[in-house]
């Protein structure tokens, strides 16, 4: 029971740091991995904050009126595909040949989000809010495609990257970004989670007080989500994402040095 409460709270708080910024998947996924294999906690994990998605899309709803329609289910259906793609990946391969990328592939993502006002602005203030041009929209589809195959399959960071490309794709400020990446990583780990429950990879005793406890959690998130300073929200982005490719650094190289350090 104490390790159900644990994990319950645990979900509180990754729901609702999933929401602000992402990365919630470093508290659920390390804990889920310590009692059940690593495919499966992937999968629980993913079940788990998938609730804080659809509650933190309905507080910040506003602010996704802002998106253009066009973009907005240009990037909605390319980011379902990736899901599914990433969670049939999961499936096949299981998760154990794609740790190394994890790292390197989060702590990119946080250096393009560091990098993303110099690189707008050398771009001109005026277009900041209008996107990409028509004829870079595939590129745009294609960027976000692989980020949510990325996301289906191991979704830790799966934020901090979203957030990273829709910044570079000039989606508008990080008001709006937020809650447009809440919605396109619930919609593509909603297509992964769907994949894994079909393939039965889900823990469910962990799985259903874990995902009670991110619904309330992303509705917390939600609810902070536009009345936190701008530069104390980049700067909970920027501490969440180097925090997490640390972590996952050390997870795959720390013991390997340790290890050649005692011979």
């Amino acid at each position: 029971m104490e390790t159900h409460i644990l994990f319950f709270v645990a979900a509180v708080a990754a729901g609702l740091i999933n929401s602000l910024a992402g990365g919630g998947g470093l508290i659920t996924f390390p804990l889920l991995a310590l009692v059940v294999p690593p495919v499966v906690a992937d999968a629980t994990s993913a079940l788990a904050l998938l609730p804080a998605y659809p509650s933190a899309v309905w507080r910040t709803r506003s602010k996704l009126r802002e998106v253009p329609r066009l973009w907005l289910w240009l990037l909605l259906v390319t980011s379902a595909l990736g899901g599914l793609v990433g969670g049939l990946l999961l499936i096949w391969t299981g998760d154990q040949n794609f740790l190394f990328l994890v790292p390197w592939l989060v702590f990119g993502g946080t250096v393009l989000f560091v990098l993303e006002p110099r690189l707008s602005r050398s771009g001109g203030s005026a277009h900041q809010d209008r996107g990409l041009a028509t004829a870079l929209w595939p590129l745009a589809a294609a960027v976000v495609f692989v980020v949510a195959i990325y996301g289906g399959y191991f979704g830790a960071g799966i934020g901090i990257l979203m957030i990273s490309a829709l910044s570079l794709l000039r989606m508008g400020d990080v008001h709006r970004i937020v809650p447009f990446k809440n919605l396109l990583a619930g919609c593509l780990r909603g297509v992964a989670v769907v994949v894994l429950v079909i393939y039965g990879e889900i823990h469910w005793g962990y799985g259903v007080p874990m995902a009670v406890g991110g619904l309330i959690g992303g509705y917390l998130g939600g609810a902070l989500t536009g009345r936190i300073n701008r530069t104390v929200l980049r700067a909970v982005v920027v501490i969440i994402g180097f925090g997490l490719s640390a972590y996952y650094f050390w997870t795959l190289y720390g013991p390997l040095v340790l290890h050649i350090g005692g011979e």
